[in-house]
C-alpha cells in the first residue's frame, strides 16, 4: 500500500467523520485526491465500512460474550454457520479459530444475563449435531475496563 494511503487509512482510523477537506490539510494533498483514495480503498476492500463504535452500556448491553467451540470439521457447514451468525444481530465477530482445543470462536452482546442464557441455550440447541465442546468467557461492561474498544489504536502502527 502506498504511503499515502496508509497515512489516509490511518487518518480514518482516529475518526472516520473527518472531511475530505480537512483530511486534505492533515495530510497535505488535495481535496480530490483524499476523495479518489478513500474511493479506490472502499472499491479495493481495504476500507469495508464506515461505522461508529458506541459506548454499549449506554445502548443498554451489560454483557460481552466471548464464546469457544470444537466443532466437527466440515467445509460444507461455512454457508450454515454464516447464514446462522448472520441472523443473530447481537453477535458481532464469528469465524473459525485455534487454541485452547477449540476451533470456532464467537462475540455477543447482550442486555443481562438472561438474554445471553436464552441466546446459549438456543445456538447450542441449533448447533447440538456439530459442536462437540464449548466454553465462554463473560465480560461485565460495567466492570473494569482496562483499555476501551477502538480501532484508532491501530492508526499508532508503523507501515511496513
Amino acid at each position: 500500500m502506498k504511503k499515502r494511503m496508509w497515512n489516509l487509512l490511518m487518518e480514518y482510523l482516529k475518526d472516520s467523520k473527518r472531511s475530505d477537506r480537512e483530511l486534505a490539510g492533515i495530510l497535505g494533498v488535495s481535496q480530490p485526491t483524499v476523495t479518489r483514495m478513500r474511493n479506490k480503498m472502499v472499491k479495493d476492500g481495504i476500507i469495508q465500512e464506515f461505522t461508529i463504535i458506541p459506548d454499549f452500556m449506554k445502548m443498554g448491553f451489560k454483557i460481552m460474550a466471548i464464546t469457544f467451540t470444537k466443532t466437527k470439521f466440515d467445509p460444507e457447514l461455512t454457508e450454515r454457520a454464516r447464514k446462522s451468525a448472520m441472523a443473530r444481530p447481537n453477535i458481532v465477530l464469528c469465524a473459525f479459530s485455534q487454541g485452547l482445543g477449540m476451533n470456532g470462536v464467537i462475540v455477543s452482546l447482550h442486555r443481562d444475563y438472561s438474554e445471553y442464557s436464552d441466546f446459549f441455550t438456543n445456538y447450542m440447541t441449533e448447533w447440538r449435531d456439530v459442536i462437540e465442546d464449548h466454553d465462554c468467557l463473560l465480560v461485565s461492561l460495567g466492570g473494569t475496563i482496562i483499555k476501551p474498544f477502538s480501532l484508532k489504536y491501530l492508526a499508532e502502527l508503523k507501515e511496513k
